[in-house]
């Protein structure tokens, strides 16, 4: 059976429990908000070469709002440049195995880079967006090739939850169409793992959404019956933790918000920043009890600003739709799921420690 809402503070607090969530408006921050973007950003690596090539190409969006062609022209030859000077210690920095296909990622990078030179030149707005689509593509395959090992040990109290130790792409197929979202078990393993494992067991399959707030959420996942969550096979509802990522801390925080950390500038590795952002949902009254219940964020930079709503730090982000946002914009509370699937990295999954 869903949960109520026991409390809704505009003013103070935003407050999302395993049926609805709801938030607060704050003046627009300037963040990022791309999906890829937020991707590549959110992996566990340090390569600074290929992340300068890669926030050069990203930053150059306002320049493209502007029409600043001469500034997006001599962007591009710049990042040519940066590309041809440090290739050499960029292929050094892949582990020897992966060369041969970290070097032809590179020379797809070149070609890539120079369509969008030529793009800005000819001041081909469409033909642009699409060489520097392509470039960052390339740019985020090769920085998936740099993870190494799990970057972090994951409580031992929490042992015997299922975790995602990489990631993977679920696809959604609603009573609207397809969704699909990638799912970011480097960042937050427990809930990633938690909510894969139920996609194998086809635990949303057929479930409708229980709310749908214009602007903010569609939310999902409490199952028929009196439970509020995923019963396991001992009868007792599994719980997962409030997990969240900040950035320079090396491992998650379970089970504290911001707040309680005094983190009231903090920005999640994983943040509610884009329209399809996946959330869990937890009760009013605990941070523990998550159990199969998820949200999809539905960003609108006016009332839910990236970086500056009050979800960031209280609810787990885990993973962001990359698409069919068309179908997301019509799903309503008539709606639901109708079949969710993993489609890749499957093998990420562990049922325990």
């Amino acid at each position: 059976m869903a949960l109520t809402l026991l409390a809704l503070v505009l003013a103070c607090g935003a407050s999302i429990t395993r049926v609805s969530p709801v938030a607060a408006a704050l003046p627009p921050g300037n963040a990022v908000t791309d999906p890829a973007a937020l991707l590549r950003n959110a992996l566990p690596i340090e390569q600074p070469d290929l992340q300068k090539l890669q926030h050069r190409l990203e930053d150059s969006s306002d320049d493209l709002r502007a029409k600043r062609w001469s500034a997006l022209t001599g962007n591009a030859r710049k990042a040519q440049g940066q590309l041809s000077s440090r290739r050499s210690a960029l292929l050094a920095a892949f582990p020897i195995e992966q060369r041969q296909e970290a070097t032809a990622l590179l020379d797809g990078l070149e070609s890539e880079l120079q369509a969008v030179a030529e793009a800005a030149e000819r001041q081909d707005r469409e033909a642009f967006l699409t060489a520097r689509r392509r470039a960052l593509s390339t740019i985020g395959a090769a920085e998936a090739l740099l993870v190494g090992p799990f970057p972090f040990d994951i409580p031992e109290e929490f042992a015997d939850l299922p975790r995602l130790l990489g990631r993977a792409t679920v696809k959604l197929t609603t009573t609207k169409g397809d969704l699909t979202a990638v799912v970011d078990g480097y960042n937050a393993p427990l809930t990633a793992g938690a909510f894969v494992d139920l996609v194998q067991r086809g635990f949303y399959d057929k479930l409708p959404f229980i709310r749908a707030e214009d602007f903010y959420v569609l939310q999902t996942g409490d199952p028929k019956g009196s439970a509020s969550g995923y019963v396991d096979a001992s009868g007792q509802e599994r719980q997962v933790p409030l997990e969240i990522m900040v950035p320079g801390q090396g491992k998650p925080f379970y089970n504290q918000t911001f707040e309680d950390l005094g983190l009231f500038k903090a920005t999640p590795v994983l943040p509610f920043a884009t329209k399809g952002t996946l959330g869990w949902a937890h009760s009013d009254t605990a941070l523990n009890d998550g159990s199969s219940q998820f949200f999809l964020f539905l960003f609108e930079a006016e009332l839910t600003p990236a970086g500056l709503n009050l979800i960031d730090g209280r609810y787990a982000a885990f993973g962001y739709v990359v698409e069919g946002f068309d179908v997301l914009q019509e799903l309503t509370a008539d709606d639901g799921i109708v079949k969710a699937t993993v489609v890749e990295g499957a093998d990420n999954l562990r049922p325990h420690a």
